[in-house]
């Protein structure tokens, strides 16, 4: 018998003519009935200003429905490959049509591109307030506890570079959009070239499906722009420090993504760890510390590069802007253990804590994934956004525009690529009682956050605070509220006050008579005026909180309000 000569390429031929999996084609079907989601809105409104658009949107539609049956019916693995293609091309162009018709942004884009004009008019960027963009309908505003908003730009500077060659698109917040919409498009198409053929979908899906990351996109969001660069990095990060050009090209997109937004400074130590335990398996320590060295000596002259400029022009303001999402003192926001104190008590004279437990939190993973990567490696795109969740900050976004990292993780970084990755194990890991001993060391790295997250949870309300009468214009406009406020803690408070009818925090209302300071045990009226100099009472049912927030210490106090429209005028 004469020995077979047929090659890889030959082999390629021959998977390619095979039925396709049905997991393959379920998972096609998928990203393709991903795309109807958030469709028809964009279509209506385009029916209405952008007729040429709707067009394109109406062969969109036509597209997913001829795929679906192609979809269905295919025969073959390379069929189902051109039909990845189509989505991903479908999905694209529901991309691009959603920017033509959304360009208004949010705050985070303003600024951006308000940063990017300032840059290129050789102005200083950081640590300078732009009060007049927040007048603008839609954007807005980051309450601090100090009683006033955050008007600066606060994020590494390579978005608003990125944004300036775009100044030309308009004015506003278009430039920043398009920004973080190009580099949702490149990045999905990176990430979908990166993945395995038959997974290629599946980015397709995450990215640009489901309308959630299109959603962020549109708004302008840097951290957009941040998972960009790495996606980049995360598939199949596990080989990360063999050397050669995808080294170098992994770590200077870790330095440009650490130079788009703060995010990506919680996902580099676990990166790093993971790459050290990994190549010291293999490599032995010295090699794994020079292999580390070298990702971290080229990400840091990335980011460097990026942020030379203003390093020279504006050391401090640059640094105090960098790091000012970490110093601001932003009120309460987002959908994790913190709202337990907006929603489900009347507050907490100690929310301070909830920091401490997030970044106890985050050390304490950290800590569990060197000593147990061999189990956790696989997750580690997911573990540093847990912290997030015990923050007094902890808004969903945190979470969700990082996802495109969570699937090429699962794709291309699987359990059996961290099987022989080093794990210290010191005597008492080693012993008769290891697994004892083992469970013993997860707790003890957890507890701490736990233990500060209870504290914040189980803090009591400093102020106590009572309506005492209401001026109204009319049976709806309330104009002033009288309230009588009690300090019951040891410090003296410098009380701020809004009135919320749903989540988050409500612009603060003006204190027109009443002390600025309260000591502590003491009690005074304070008479205050909505920010827009009428309140509208809200329909029966909505709940309305009184709360007063202190920065120094962090505090917040709430109280549930009974203002009914019906009341007489006075």
């Amino acid at each position: 018998m004469r020995p077979s000569t047929a090659g890889p390429q030959a082999l390629t031929k021959a998977s390619s003519d095979e039925a396709p999996a049905q997991w393959h084609r379920v998972l096609t079907l998928l990203a393709n009935i991903s795309l109807f989601i958030g469709m028809r809105p964009m279509w209506t409104s385009a029916a209405s200003h952008h007729l040429a658009v709707a067009a394109v949107m109406s062969v969109c539609y036509a597209s997913i429905l001829v795929t679906g049956v192609l979809t269905l019916i295919a025969r073959r693995t390379r069929s189902l490959a051109r039909l990845d293609l189509v989505v991903l091309v479908t999905a694209v162009t529901l991309a691009v049509c959603g920017f033509v018709i959304y360009h208004g942004g949010g705050d985070e884009s303003v600024l951006t591109s308000q940063a990017a004009r300032e840059f290129v008019a050789g102005h200083q960027v950081y640590d300078q307030p732009w009060r007049w963009l927040f007048g603008q309908q839609g954007v807005a505003l980051t309450p601090t506890m100090t009683g006033g908003y955050d008007y600066t730009y606060g994020y590494p500077p390579l978005p608003l570079l990125l944004a300036a060659p775009f100044l030309w698109v308009g004015h506003g917040a278009a430039p920043a959009v398009l920004t973080s919409t190009a580099a949702l498009i490149v990045a999905t198409i990176v990430m979908w070239r990166m993945l395995p053929t038959q997974w290629r979908s599946a980015a397709t899906l995450v990215c640009l499906g489901f309308g959630l990351l299109p959603s962020y996109a549109r708004l302008g969001y840097p951290a957009i722009v941040a998972c960009a660069f790495l996606i980049p990095v995360v598939v199949r990060w596990p080989r990360m420090g063999h050397g050669g050009r995808g080294d170098w090209a992994r770590a200077a997109c870790l330095g440009a993504a650490c130079a788009s937004q703060q995010l990506p400074w919680f996902l580099t130590p676990f990166l790093l760890a993971g790459v050290y335990a990994l190549r010291r398996g293999d490599l032995g320590p010295r090699a794994a510390a020079v292999a580390v060295g070298r990702i971290v000596g080229v990400a840091a002259l990335t980011w460097l590069l990026i942020n030379a400029y203003f390093i020279v022009s504006e050391p401090r303001s640059w640094l105090s802007g960098i790091a000012l999402p970490l110093t601001q003192k932003a009120t309460l926001h987002g959908q994790g253990l913190v709202g337990i104190s907006l929603y489900f008590t009347d507050g907490s004279g100690r929310l301070s804590w909830y920091s401490h437990a997030s970044m106890l939190l985050a050390a304490g993973l950290l800590g569990l994934f060197v000593f147990f990567v061999r189990r956790l490696g696989p997750a580690a795109t997911v573990l540093p956004w847990c912290a997030f969740f015990l923050a007094t900050r902890s808004q969903d976004g945190y979470y969700l525009m990082m996802t495109p990292l969570w699937l090429a993780a699962a794709v291309t970084a699987p359990p059996a690529a961290f099987a022989t990755a080093w794990q210290p194990r010191p005597a008492f890991l080693r012993g008769p009682h290891r697994q004892r001993a083992r469970i013993a060391t997860g707790l003890l790295l957890l507890v701490p956050s736990l233990v500060s997250a209870t504290l914040a949870v189980t803090g009591s309300p400093p102020l106590q605070m009572q309506l005492v009468s209401e001026s109204r214009t009319t049976a709806e406009a309330v104009t002033a509220l009288t309230v009588r406020v009690t300090n019951h803690g040891d410090a003296a408070l410098t009380p701020h006050f809004t009135l919320t009818t749903g989540q988050g925090m409500g612009r603060y209302w003006s204190i027109k008579s009443g002390p600025a300071t309260l000591g502590g045990h003491a009690s005074a009226r304070y008479e205050l005026l909505p920010p827009s100099g009428t309140f509208t009472v809200p329909r029966a049912g909505v709940r309305m909180r009184l709360r007063a927030v202190s920065a120094a210490p962090m505090t917040l106090s709430s109280t549930d309000l009974h203002l009914k429209a019906a009341a007489s005028t006075r």
